[in-house]
């Protein structure tokens, strides 16, 4: 399964798939272009859904276990999508 990742993780390994970067003095293809759009725009849904993950204050004060906590995310995020 590939790992979508941002710029931040460029170099961690070659399962990661990150945005190409804009060589020294030059510019990116059309293709590059158009493909780190695409890899944004498959990003973009996780990353919403991480921001408002940690806007509830629920799991800020959690006291039960990190297993537990992922299960109850993944409801509450999957619930939410339907709506």
């Amino acid at each position: 399964m590939p790992i979508l990742a941002d710029r931040a993780y460029i170099g961690a390994g070659a399962w990661v798939t990150t945005p190409a970067r804009r060589p020294a003095r030059g510019e990116l293809t059309l293709t590059q272009q158009t493909v780190n759009w695409a890899l944004s725009k498959a990003r973009a849904p996780v990353e919403l859904d991480v921001a408002r993950l940690k806007s509830w204050q629920i799991f800020r004060r959690a006291r039960c276990s990190q297993n537990r906590m992922t299960s109850i995310a993944k409801a509450v995020l999957t619930r939410e999508r339907q709506h």
